[in-house]
């Protein structure tokens, strides 16, 4: 008999209750909630919720969030592969509210796998990983390699510039 998956933000919520994410948790939203890839507006600012809780979750989270955040901001838009000015800034707003270095890590990833972005947006992450927080070198480092390195980055108006 199947039964049907309640997928609403309940869910995620109840497990910031629960005070913890476990790998069992990260398999099941991978496997039943976000088994389509579909990321909304909705379910991202929930998932930022989670990590802003500052719980003590299971190293498959960040994989899991970064994932899912990249997903939403550069796949899942008008123009994949694009983070429109409206997404970078709610996607900035939402990794200043976080302050951790996985949040940091998804704005990385965005702006890694992105083919376009706001040149406001990577300076944004280049001031982020400036700013002091421990262990941002290892939060951007895999992520975004074109951040540390200096390699050139397409900004939004078309126009190649060198980040270093």
């Amino acid at each position: 008999m199947a039964f049907r998956v309640d997928r609403s933000r309940t869910i995620i919520t109840a497990m910031i209750l629960g005070r913890g994410i476990t790998a069992m948790d990260v398999a099941w939203l991978r496997r039943e909630v976000f088994a389509d890839r579909m990321v909304t507006r909705e379910a991202a600012d929930e998932l930022f919720a989670v990590e802003r809780a500052g719980l003590a979750n299971a190293p498959e989270w960040t994989e899991f969030f970064v994932e899912m955040i990249v997903e939403h901001v550069v796949w899942q838009v008008a123009e994949r592969g694009v983070i429109e000015d409206a997404d970078a800034k709610w996607l900035a707003e939402r990794v200043a509210e976080c302050c951790t270095n996985n949040a940091l890590a998804a704005l990385a990833a965005a702006l890694g796998e992105a083919r376009r972005a706001p040149g406001w947006l990577i300076a944004e992450a280049r001031s982020r990983t400036a700013s002091g927080w421990p262990g941002v070198a290892a939060a951007t480092r895999d992520a975004m390699p074109a951040l540390m390195s200096g390699d050139d980055f397409r900004f939004q108006s078309g126009q190649s510039a060198a980040l270093a």
